[in-house]
């Protein structure tokens, strides 16, 4: 039959096939396919998987394969991506796909950030930051060299790092070029804490300074502890300095007038640690948005408003042995919803708006941990030897990093924990 006789009967023939019922049609199919030869049936079978195939993603409105794409697990959407370049495309559009991806791994997310590919990236930068947590390659070692004596104090904040030593001077460092962005003559620090403008040291001759970075000039002197001060924080806001001395005391400054506002006492051993932070949970004693002050000594965490009123009262102290017999480490941590400190025998979190303990989270395989770092599903925490990561999911210690060797001297231990900003 020539090509174009061919066609007019296909063209016939096709009309009359679509014209018949589904019964007709198979019946018709099955005809055929008894009178096709070998050639015909390995047609048949090659293009028939391809002609039963329908892209679901495709076909779908991109609400109903989003909606559907939340019920797959990470790993299986990264799979999916490769199917073809229109699935990567669909999958890599999903927002909150892949936000609750990064929330699950405990990575901070901004929500304002509506960019799925942004929080893709984020995602699978997570994955490889937890396989490098546990082939034990997540850290990276390197010297800041400069101070001419010990390092007392260390506080950092967006990449930068500030350095306080016996050598009277503070430093500024880029911790990722290792420069050093500024260099100041301040007195012996025991504390530092900084901003782009200032910098607030405490230091162990019972003062407090305020110094701006640019020009090295100290603005503000604050004077009235009797011991040494190994704690400091502001708030600009609030125009308001604390810090916590071996006096026993929690002196509260305003800022900017360098003038003691309160004297907070109560305290029966040095007071290590003082966090002046928002509240963001509603209790009987506080409401979210109230600032709230926290300062620790060896056994207690006392809780106090911000206020200018003399005399001010504790809130409440938090303890974690009445007879005092289990000593809290010197370090703190608060969100604003939760409290966490380590002791001999582990962990402890309140919840601050009840001020219950939440959970005791014991390590019986090491003793006197300290806290470095406390997030919604990673913990920092480290001793003499190792840095070690936490997963607060199964409250286990999942990887550990060797720290620089621990030295003992008349002046105190050649290993320093900073504070995070």
């Amino acid at each position: 039959m020539e090509r174009k006789d061919f066609e007019t009967w296909l063209d016939n023939i096709s009309v009359t096939f679509l014209s018949l019922t589904d019964l007709q049609k198979n019946e018709t199919l099955d005809h055929l396919i008894s009178l096709s030869g070998a050639v015909q049936l390995r047609h048949l079978s090659n293009n028939l998987e391809t002609l039963l195939k329908r892209d679901f993603l495709k076909l779908l409105p991109l609400e109903l394969s989003f909606y559907l794409l939340k019920w797959l697990d990470p790993q299986t959407l990264l799979t999916c991506c490769l199917v073809s370049k229109q699935w990567n495309k669909v999958i890599s559009a999903c927002t909150e796909v892949w936000q609750t991806a990064c929330k699950n791994l405990g990575w901070q997310i901004d929500d304002s950030v509506q960019d799925a590919l942004h929080w893709k990236k984020v995602y699978l930068k997570a994955i490889l930051r937890m396989k490098q947590l546990e082939d034990h390659e997540a850290f990276e070692t390197s010297s800041l060299i400069g101070h001419s004596a010990r390092v007392y104090a260390l506080y950092y904040k967006d990449g930068l790092l500030c350095t306080g030593s016996d050598d009277l001077s503070a430093k500024l460092w880029d911790v990722s070029t290792g420069q050093c962005v500024y260099g100041i003559q301040t007195h012996t620090c025991a504390a530092v804490k900084f901003d782009e403008q200032k910098l607030v040291t405490g230091s162990f001759d019972n003062t407090v300074a305020c110094w701006e970075w640019s020009s090295g000039a100290r603005t503000q002197h604050f004077r009235g502890h009797t011991g040494a001060v190994f704690s400091v924080d502001y708030n600009d806001e609030l125009d308001i300095l604390v810090s916590g001395s071996a006096d026993f005391t929690v002196k509260v400054w305003a800022l900017s007038a360098g003038t003691c506002l309160n004297t907070l006492t109560g305290h029966t051993e040095w007071v290590t640690k003082v966090v002046l932070q928002k509240c963001k949970v509603k209790s009987l004693l506080h409401s979210p948005g109230d600032y709230i002050l926290l300062s620790a000594d060896k056994y207690e965490i006392k809780i106090w408003p911000i206020g200018r009123e003399i005399n001010c009262k504790c809130l409440k102290t938090l303890s974690v042995s009445e007879d005092r017999s289990i000593c809290l480490q010197p370090r703190l941590h608060f969100d604003g919803k939760y409290i966490v400190c380590s002791s001999a025998l582990g962990l402890y979190q309140w919840d601050f708006a009840s001020y219950d303990i939440l959970r005791v989270i014991k390590i019986p395989e090491i003793a006197n941990l300290a806290l470095l770092g406390f997030g919604d599903i990673f913990a920092l925490l480290f001793d003499n030897r190792y840095l070690y990561i936490m997963d607060l999911r199964t409250e286990s210690l999942i990887s550990r990093w060797p720290l620089p060797e621990y030295r003992k001297s008349k002046r105190g231990s050649s290993f320093l924990a900073g504070e995070p900003g």
